[in-house]
């Protein structure tokens, strides 16, 4: 079969999982017409080398949509025949790359919490805090910087709602919560309050009742993760390299999805919602997910094909 024709197939699977697929797909037609004259019917990185250098020149970004969707089809394509090739990342110079999010697992996130409840302070409330903080990222996908920027009236226990005020762009939303959270948040605020003798307006707070910073969650968190093996030890106080704690905000989202495949529900018309509650502001940056984990890609490719295969019986 021709590139070309594949390439049809390819599309139609994408956009039943709710894709926008307009920059794709003229990208990926200027693609296959090279390759159908060169009387290519598999892809590989010199293939594709030989295409960009037809090309005009372009930008970063560019370059790096040319080569992520090309990266895209082949990846599809080689589930079904091992003969074709994916560009490898960082293969054009100068591309825009967003990093790979590190997926933790239930018993490392676990393991987190528990360490950050560990970390040493005078009152106590530096472990307190950083555990019910980073507990909170991992079972909502909050940014760390929406966490931080929460007061304690940001919490309405009765109706089991997170009132986030700062989100990305200056958006507000409400997230509803599992009573088992607000029951934690809650008896966070207590504790917090007896620890600094009076109540803070502060969500998250130090052991000075001040509001806890971006660099101190982060810090807490690279100290906890050095404390389980996940980031190797540092002297001088160094965080090291290892996973982050805007992973916990990857983890969430991508378990969630993962979730809907296993359980039959439909991911298209689950998706909008989980963007809503991520606050993304285009459903594209929550479909980065699946182009992210393989995992997710193999999920999603295996019920589109199998949905194609239903409706063409």
């Amino acid at each position: 079969m021709s590139l070309t024709s594949q390439l049809d197939r390819y599309l139609a699977v994408r956009r039943s999982l709710g894709y926008d697929l307009s920059t794709s797909e003229r990208i990926l037609r200027r693609f296959t017409r090279f390759a159908d004259r060169e009387r290519a019917t598999h892809i590989d990185t010199a293939l594709f080398l030989r295409w960009h250098a037809t090309l005009d020149e372009a930008n970063g970004r560019t370059r790096a949509a040319r080569l992520t969707v090309v990266r895209l089809f082949a990846q599809w394509l080689s589930s079904f025949d091992l003969a074709h090739e994916a560009p490898p990342r960082g293969l054009l110079p100068n591309t825009v790359m967003r990093s790979r999010p590190y997926i933790y697992s239930d018993a490392e996130v676990a393991s987190i919490i528990a360490a950050a409840m560990a970390l040493p302070s005078i009152c106590g409330l530096r472990g307190l805090t950083c555990s019910t903080l980073f507990a909170l990222i991992a079972i909502t996908g909050l940014r760390v910087s929406e966490g931080l920027a929460l007061d304690g009236d940001d919490l309405d226990a009765d109706n089991g709602a997170l009132r986030v005020r700062q989100g990305k762009n200056g958006k507000e939303r409400l997230l509803p919560l599992d009573p088992s959270a607000v029951e934690r948040l809650l008896d966070y605020r207590v504790k917090r309050d007896r620890l600094i003798g009076h109540p803070a307006k502060p969500m998250f707070v130090t052991d000075k009742a001040t509001r806890l910073t971006d660099c101190g969650a982060r810090y807490n968190f690279a100290q906890a993760c050095q404390q389980i093996g996940l980031r190797s030890e540092q002297q001088y106080q160094r965080h090291g390299r290892g996973p982050r704690i805007h992973d916990l905000r990857h983890t969430f989202a991508v378990r969630t999805m993962i979730n809907w495949y296993r359980t039959g529900k439909d991911p298209a018309r689950e998706m909008i919602r989980l963007t809503t509650y991520l606050g993304h502001s285009n459903p594209s940056g929550t479909y980065w997910y699946l182009e992210a984990v393989p995992e997710l890609l193999d999920l999603a490719m295996g019920r589109a094909t199998a949905s194609g295969g239903e409706m063409a019986q």
